[in-house]
């Protein structure tokens, strides 16, 4: 991609002050706008003059790019420094990326250049990415033109074009949805470090812009909740520096040492030996609802299904599934003599 040298396309010197930024920025808008200008050059020249005010009137965007130092010359072949790559969201064509349009004329994206260095300050989460006239980082593009050109100047509430959700794979067992208790729920939250904003050396984040923020709350399932479901927590997502805030999303992944689960019904394994296998045997078995009684019948397999009705999980709409006691037959770890001679006789009488 090509270096922008944003100081150049404003005709301001690198140690302008503010006020002669704005004064350039508005003098070329007023020649290049659209609306007075009707000459291809004069519309790619006010998209590189936007996006030069665009960095240049941010103190925090300006810093940054500053940062890369003053070595660099217009339509030079760039290359993001380490630290700075994951920056970008796309840029180009492809991809999220910011445009902007003037009385419903779209004039493009920015450019590559500044998808790699201010992606993350600006990247769009929505549908396409894209604000017709919005205001990025603070400053309205179309209101500005307008009021370079002799128009009145409408004031507008910024917005965040970030992403704001957060997406989480949530591990619960069956005694977490059926018990109805609040759930702690810890995650992490990426947030732009108020700090430095990734300009140079900063013990906050360690100058990448970014830091990693640990968080905790409590989270009250729905009971018919189900493998897979997505449950929204609003509120609980990325912030912004306007005051937006996104939602937490939790993916449900059921994941327990004692059931399987099967939508809403439960299987748990219930372990017998050959000789009740043979002869049937009652047992006492815990469930979610208490302890009940089962009766295992003669000649039971191993592998086979006894069902216990209404005695699993939460249905949507009231009542409960099945609990299905699956029957596993084991060996006892220590035989007699005497009982291994039994067990000779039987394989004996079965040849």
């Amino acid at each position: 991609m090509e270096y922008k040298d944003y100081y150049e396309i404003l005709g301001v010197k690198r140690d302008a002050a503010d006020s002669e930024i704005k004064s350039a920025y508005r003098k070329l808008a007023r020649k290049y706008h659209p609306d007075v200008n009707k000459t291809k050059e004069a519309e790619s020249k006010f998209k590189d003059i936007n996006e030069a005010y665009e960095v240049l009137s941010d103190k925090a965007k300006r810093q940054r790019y500053d940062s890369l130092g003053a070595n660099w010359q217009g339509g030079q072949s760039y290359t993001p420094p380490p630290g700075f790559e994951q920056f970008g969201f796309g840029g180009g064509q492809g991809g999220n990326y910011q445009s902007f349009s003037f009385n419903g004329q779209d004039l493009g994206g920015f450019s590559d250049f500044f998808s790699s260095l201010f992606g993350d300050m600006m990247s769009g989460g929505g549908a396409s990415g894209r604000r017709s006239g919005g205001g990025f980082g603070g400053f309205d593009f179309e209101s500005a033109a307008q009021q370079a050109a002799g128009r009145s100047r409408t004031s507008r509430k910024p917005q965040s074009t970030e992403d704001l959700d957060i997406t989480k794979n949530f591990n619960v067992t069956v005694d977490d949805i059926f018990s109805k208790k609040p759930i702690n729920v810890k995650y992490t939250d990426m947030k732009r470090c108020t700090q430095c904003n990734g300009g140079g050396y900063c013990s906050a984040c360690g100058g990448t812009g970014i830091i990693n923020e640990a968080k905790s709350i409590k989270v009250k399932l729905p009971p018919e909740v189900k493998q897979g479901q997505k449950i929204r927590v609003k509120g609980e997502g990325k912030s912004d520096e306007y005051g937006n805030k996104g939602d937490l999303y939790l993916i449900i992944n059921i994941t327990d040492s004692e059931y399987q689960v099967d939508g809403y019904d439960l299987i748990k394994d219930i372990e017998i030996t050959p000789s009740e296998a043979v002869l049937g045997v009652k047992k006492e078995i815990k469930t979610l609802h208490g302890n009940v009684n089962i009766k295992v019948p003669p000649k039971t397999s191993s592998g086979q299904m006894l069902r216990l009705k209404d005695l699993g999980l939460p249905k949507k709409g009231g009542g409960f599934g099945n609990l299905n006691a699956r029957i596993k037959i084991i060996i006892p770890k220590t035989l007699t003599d005497k009982q291994i001679e039994l067990y000779k006789q039987i394989q004996a009488l079965s040849e």
